[in-house]
Order: C-alpha cells, then sequence, then structure tokens
C-alpha cells in the first residue's frame, strides 16, 4: 500500500489486524467452567447471556454500548467513569472476545446471531426503542439491527465502521463468489507471528500505552471466534439495504492523519460508502485512527455529549 491510497488505508488496516489476531495464536475453545466474564466495577450487575455479557452499571436513561472485534468493553471505560451518574450503561462484550468465556459462539457464525442477542436483550430488558453506541464491529452490528429491527433502535452513534469490507479489498463490483473464498481463508489461515499483530495495531490506536491494551484484548481473545466474526464481517454487504435504514444514525470516522494519509483524504470514502443511507449522518474526527474514544477522547466526548443533547 502506497500512500496514494489513503482512502484504502483504515479498512485494510483493521481487516489485516483482525486476520493477525484472528492467527497469532489457535487457541482452544473456553468452556462452562471458565471464569467469570471481565467486570469493569465493583458495584455493577451482570447479565450473561449465550453470546454476549452485559455489565449493567449508573443511574437514568439506558444506553447500550458495544465493542468492537476482539475487543473488551473496556473500551468504552473512559465513556463509562463520565456518564455512569448520569445514565444507565449496558456495556456489552461478545462471547469470545478479550477473555469472555466463548460459549455459543463456539463454533459457526458470529457477528448476525451476536446482533441479533443484543435485539433480543434489549427486548427482554424493556429497553427499546434503545439509543446503542458501538465501535468497529460492535458498530456494523448495530447498522444490521437498524435495518433488521428499527422497531428496537431509537438512535444510534457508530464509531468507524463500514456496510461492505469485501469491496474496500476487492472493489464496489465484488460478487459473494469472490468474497466467499478470501473468507474461508481468513477461517482457516495458518498461524502468523505476534510481531505482525503489534505491526498493525500499530495503525489502529496512537499511543502506546492504549495500544498495549489493544494487544492484550486480541492476546486474550479466543482466536477462532475472532476468524470467524471477521469472515462474517466480509461476506456481509448492508449497502443494498442502508436505504431502508430509519433510525437516527451518526457516525464518527477518524481522518487517519497519524497512518499517513493526508487530511480529508478519508472524508470521499465514507461519503460514497454511505452514499446509499440518507438517514446516517457522517461526521470526521481528526488526528485519529480507528480508535477515535482513545485517540480523540475530548473530540469524542463532545461529539457523544452533542448526539446524546439530541431528543
Amino acid at each position: 500500500m502506497t500512500r496514494s491510497q489513503p482512502a484504502l488505508t483504515l479498512a485494510l488496516a483493521i481487516i489485516m489486524g483482525g486476520l493477525i489476531a484472528a492467527n497469532a495464536a489457535r487457541s482452544e475453545v473456553t468452556t462452562a467452567t471458565s471464569p467469570a466474564p471481565p467486570r469493569l466495577y465493583s458495584d455493577s450487575r451482570m447479565i450473561t447471556r449465550d453470546r454476549i455479557s452485559v455489565e449493567v452499571v449508573g443511574q437514568g436513561p439506558d444506553l447500550i454500548l458495544i465493542p468492537g472485534l476482539a475487543s473488551s468493553r473496556e473500551t468504552w471505560r473512559a465513556t463509562a467513569d463520565r456518564l455512569k451518574s448520569h445514565y444507565r450503561l449496558h456495556l456489552v462484550e461478545v462471547a469470545g472476545f478479550a477473555g469472555e468465556p466463548a460459549r455459543a459462539n463456539a463454533e459457526g457464525p458470529v457477528l448476525i446471531p451476536t446482533a441479533e442477542a443484543i435485539d433480543a436483550y434489549i427486548r427482554d430488558q424493556g429497553l427499546g426503542p434503545a439509543t446503542v453506541i458501538g465501535h468497529s464491529l460492535g458498530g456494523t452490528m448495530i447498522l444490521w439491527l437498524a435495518i433488521h429491527h428499527s422497531e428496537d433502535l431509537h438512535r444510534a452513534l457508530v464509531v468507524d465502521a463500514l456496510p461492505s469490507f469485501a469491496t474496500v479489498m476487492m472493489g464496489p463490483s465484488a460478487t459473494p463468489e469472490q468474497v466467499r473464498p478470501m473468507a474461508e481463508a481468513i477461517r482457516h489461515a495458518p498461524p502468523t507471528p505476534p510481531s505482525a499483530n503489534t505491526r498493525m495495531i500499530d495503525n489502529l490506536v496512537s499511543r502506546a500505552p492504549d495500544r498495549a491494551m489493544v494487544e492484550g484484548w486480541y492476546a486474550t481473545s479466543n482466536s477462532a471466534i475472532v476468524a470467524n466474526a471477521l469472515a462474517d464481517d466480509l461476506e456481509l454487504d448492508l449497502r443494498p439495504d442502508l436505504a431502508a435504514i430509519r433510525t437516527p444514525i451518526l457516525l464518527l470516522y477518524p481522518d487517519n492523519t497519524p497512518a499517513g494519509a493526508p487530511p480529508g483524504a478519508m472524508d470521499g470514502a465514507y461519503k460514497a460508502m454511505f452514499a446509499g443511507a440518507p438517514g446516517v449522518k457522517l461526521s470526521g474526527v481528526e488526528h485519529s485512527l480507528h480508535f477515535i474514544m482513545l485517540d480523540q477522547p475530548s473530540a469524542f466526548a463532545a461529539r457523544l455529549d452533542a448526539f446524546l443533547a439530541t431528543p
């Protein structure tokens, strides 16, 4: 990849980062005897389902926060610290990611069944229509829900997710027949060196302490589940259904300048990808990579507060 291809830099980094995380060390599937899901707050309540666990903390209106590929609910730690005195937060973690036991995600598809599990949680807990916030793969799940379960969503903030990863890799005319072999290769790829994982995370997060934290999440994820989730994402193309979205969505995307993209280069790529989604409002965040909430916490907090202040 050259610097003349800035519009591809971020998406390729995410995909390759996921590939490496998925194959860095093929770990055994966790069992029913695995430790309890990681908890961020001692005064929280933990709800465990087959494909997710949810840590509930705080008082006030309900907010649901979903992390991304191979990521912990700790993605939202600073956000939760800031908001839990004003909101009741539902901090999701996907089974098999970041030390979360595998449970029902141990085999087969991950992305859509987990999105459906989040929708079932919204319904079971009486949270709908819900306000949801999701990063990366968590944002893709929100796009899926906005298309298939719009009645359960009030509004959504999506942080750097695309409706089709495969088209970034293979062009906008890529067919399912062309994408499928790549997805299968991801599911069955041999291990790669951990050092490669580190290089790719450098393209996702700017600051060294945050990179170390994200590396820890990837290292403790079930690599087979991460591979399946990434392959699911490559095979999913939501573009034909974007016009059906009625849920108000704010999508934040990075400018990717810390990875060498010229200022403004990412704007056209995101506008093109969401051209068929009139209900999705796009907003770029300067000097940020994929983990916007870690790279630019003040800017992210300001965008989130403005989003929450909108009825």
